[in-house]
């Protein structure tokens, strides 16, 4: 065929189910290093974005709003946008400054729990609890206002623990290097 440098895909595995597009996957980025070209890949599925990409651009109005390593813009998003669009994050309001914090990053103790040195810590009541196989989320609403959700891998059983939690006071702590200082919305790149 033509051996073009470049293939655009564009949501090609939109109609697949779960597990079959995350099987596809494993055979499109095996066919993309065989064959050597350049992948552009749409797609709204921001795990999909995530996982298939070696550098991601979240558009945001036709524009790009950042570009780089997955990990990058997932770990740390330059706007609340992208840390909205590229998976679930907490935004925090601190010292005149908008942070922003992975559920998955915030440690959950008990009240009154002594934190690591070097982290935030935040007390707060559990509101609802979701058990979701793998992992729990937990939506705290803060003392000093405001809430977070947290997701606490599923390490040791224990559903019982999990109903229990719904109401206690708990004390949220998370490493200052895991939250990400964020700005407003980019006018953008075209």
């Amino acid at each position: 065929v033509n051996r073009p440098k470049v293939l655009l895909l564009d949501e090609p595995l939109g109609a697949l189910d779960l597990k079959l597009r995350q099987e596809m996957q494993i055979e499109l980025k095996q066919i993309q290093q065989e064959v050597g070209i350049t992948f552009v890949y749409v797609t709204h599925d921001q795990e999909e974005a995530l996982t298939m990409s070696d550098r991601l651009a979240v558009f945001n109005e036709g524009r790009i709003e950042q570009i780089g390593p997955p990990a990058e813009v997932y770990e740390h998003p330059q706007t609340e946008f992208i840390a909205a669009f590229v998976g679930v994050s907490n935004v925090i309001e601190r010292d005149g400054s908008r942070y922003t914090v992975r559920p998955e990053k915030i440690r959950l103790l008990d009240d009154g729990a002594q934190p690591t040195a070097g982290g935030h810590v935040e007390d707060g009541l559990v509101r609802d609890v979701q058990y979701a196989g793998p992992f729990t989320r937990y939506h705290v609403t803060l003392e000093r206002g405001g809430e977070l959700q947290v997701l606490a891998q599923n390490l040791e059983g224990g559903s019982a623990q999990v109903l229990e939690a719904k109401g206690r006071r708990v004390r949220l702590t998370w490493h200052t290097e895991q939250q990400s200082e964020i700005e407003e919305a980019k006018e953008g790149t075209e």
